[in-house]
């Protein structure tokens, strides 16, 4: 597989696919935070996917195209499916959104991933969980009352995504995520927990934001995806083997 990008999800895409699945471009690259509205950060992200649909086209390799299944992009009122009408409800959302639909109309074989937070070794510092993580640690942290966040192990998207390249599947949309939205006071007692240790809670109120992420097509297309654990334990596989000081090293 030919990765583009060097970051978080680019480096483990690149470690776990290595030489498979050759005729396969991932843009791995661009905008990864949901609070960014910078143009010229939408711009070279557009940019780079403009390049590579049309390198793809003409070379008759598929796209892979890595998306969001955030609130921003699906709301809250009700389960984010591919197949329903999406109202993005920031820049961000808007961006993404847009670049899914040039990928589609490009002429070039193309896979969409929407994802949802991801979790996993070698995240950067500005990434949830190693955010709450470094507040925790400080003795003060951060939280949004009313807001809850659908974490997903970034080694069961990427199983994931094995299983929907070696079944062949294209030229759609796919939710990755875990399916079940957590508070992030819970996400920050679990931290807590791991860490034996209280932080000072600075509590901001928010509008209620449970973003639910419809997988149904995502286990139709891969039936493995029922052995991932997803559920009301997932939280807490995630953060037992994502909080330790003995956090696993970034594969190389």
């Amino acid at each position: 597989m030919q990765v583009i990008g060097g970051g978080f999800l680019a480096t483990h895409v690149r470690a776990h696919f290595g030489d498979r699945h050759p005729g396969v471009t991932a843009i791995a690259a661009g905008v990864s935070s949901t609070i960014v509205d910078s143009a010229a950060e939408f711009d070279r992200e557009a940019e780079l996917l403009y390049r590579v649909a049309l390198e793809c086209r003409d070379r008759g390799r598929l796209a892979l195209f890595f998306s969001t299944a955030s609130p921003v992009l699906y709301g809250t009122p009700s389960p984010g499916t591919e197949t329903g009408p999406v109202f993005p409800t920031s820049a961000y959302g808007r961006h993404k959104l847009a670049l899914e639909t040039v990928l589609a109309a490009s002429g070039a074989g193309w896979l969409t991933l929407r994802l949802s937070n991801l979790v996993g070794s070698g995240q950067r510092e500005h990434q949830l969980l190693p955010a709450l993580i470094a507040q925790v640690r400080s003795g003060s942290v951060l939280v949004r009352r009313g807001v809850s966040r659908d974490l997903v192990d970034v080694r069961h998207v990427l199983a994931a995504l094995d299983g929907l390249l070696r079944a062949g599947v294209r030229d759609t949309v796919v939710n990755v995520a875990s399916g079940v939205p957590v508070p992030v006071e819970s996400i920050i007692a679990g931290i807590e927990t791991r860490l034996g240790t209280t932080a000072v809670k600075r509590v901001v109120h928010r509008p209620a934001s449970t973003p639910v992420v419809s997988l149904d097509r995502l286990r139709r297309l891969v039936p493995e995806v029922g052995t991932f654990g997803f559920g009301p334990g997932y939280l807490s596989t995630l953060l037992d083997r994502y909080v330790p000081a003995g956090e696993p090293a970034l594969p190389r």
